[in-house]
């Protein structure tokens, strides 16, 4: 079917493409952006169904499509408000990239999206893939995809055994990848690859009953679907503790916006130190410590404990200055919810109902 420098035989690409456009034309997935010719939109929509199910990813476009309509409302959107909107979606160094994207749009560009592949791949967070998407989707061009999805349905179709996360088998991929794209079709067949791997192709229990490349997947006919697509690298994830002090003064806490190069950028927390307090650091009593909370990053695991923390009325302003609370500010806790952003573990921490104020 393939060689091995990935050349494939024409009769191979003519059937792959005629049974997977025929497959999606007999089992559409109706999403709000398919069909979209919208660059912006577009975009919008790679761009939040990055890493995301689209059933999580969808009610984000709705939003964000409602609240910044055009890029030009995007771009001038303040940070903090973008950030309560993306909140909760994770992998928030896209929402970054999305603001600074916009910006260079509205300004840079004059409010024009970029029209080819390489103006899109100049902006900020948008990688091969998302320049592929927008390009076949919005303006017709012969760019392949190659995702999750697209990797799993060609090493299976396929019996590419090459592990997929290695930086020549990328390179294999995406030179298969390119072949089967029909370029006069381009958005249809992208559309049908991603569409065929996220409900046909699936990485457990695939629909290989009824599937219309069956007959010449080299996974199927050898049973290893199972076993591929084929990775090298296993996860391993870096373990870090916060122990964050939740300092009230009143109805109001303090709290601080994350501006280091870490994760959580740009979002709110609590003060914290990196060893648990035995005393308050403030000379005043330890109200409660929470049981700890955990999330799960891509390659960290953090561990959050929260100790709050009663200051009084008339604590001594110079004491406000601690070293601990001098980058924070004050807010009410009426409004903390409802305007910033917060890590998943705050806002899991805020939901269980463990500080004393709520």
């Amino acid at each position: 079917m393939h060689n091995s420098d990935g050349v494939l035989d024409q009769d191979v690409i003519a059937f792959f493409r005629f049974q997977l456009l025929d497959w999606a034309h007999a089992n559409p997935r109706q999403m709000p952006w398919k069909g979209e010719q919208d660059p912006y939109k577009i975009w919008l929509s790679e761009i939040i169904l990055q890493q995301t199910r689209v059933a999580q990813g969808l009610p984000y476009y709705k939003k964000f499509v409602l609240h910044y309509p055009s890029v030009l409302h995007l771009a001038e959107a303040p940070e903090d408000a973008l950030m309560k909107h993306w909140e909760g979606l994770g992998y928030y160094s896209r929402a970054r990239n999305l603001h600074a994207a916009a910006k260079y749009v509205a300004h840079d560009l004059k409010g024009v999206f970029p029209s080819t592949y390489e103006g899109l791949l100049a902006l900020p967070g948008v990688g091969k893939y998302t320049a592929a998407a927008i390009a076949s989707f919005a303006y017709g061009l012969p760019y392949s995809v190659l995702d999750g999805n697209v990797y799993r349905v060609l090493a299976r179709f396929l019996g590419i055994e090459h592990a997929t996360d290695t930086p020549a088998a990328q390179k294999y991929f995406a030179k298969i990848a390119q072949q089967l794209l029909d370029p006069s079709k381009a958005a249809a067949y992208n559309q049908a690859i991603m569409d065929f791997g996220a409900t046909c192709c699936t990485p457990q229990q695939a629909k290989c009953t009824g599937c219309p490349l069956q007959t010449h997947c080299v996974a199927f006919l050898n049973g290893k679907v199972a076993e591929l697509p084929v990775k090298s690298k296993g996860l391993t994830r870096k373990k870090r503790s916060f122990y964050y002090l939740v300092v009230r003064q009143g109805d109001a806490l303090y709290v601080r916006k994350r501006r280091e190069k870490d994760i959580w950028q740009g979002l709110w927390e609590f003060p914290h130190l990196e060893k648990a307090p035995l005393v308050s650091p403030f000379g005043t009593g330890i109200l409660q410590v929470s049981a700890p909370f955990r999330q799960l990053l891509t390659h960290q695991e953090v561990t959050a404990i929260f100790y709050e923390i009663e200051l009084p009325s008339d604590f001594a302003n110079e004491l406000v200055t601690d070293p601990i609370l001098a980058d924070c500010e004050k807010w009410a806790l009426r409004d903390l919810k409802k305007n910033i952003a917060f890590p998943k573990v705050i806002d899991c921490y805020f939901q269980s109902k463990a500080l004393t104020l709520m």
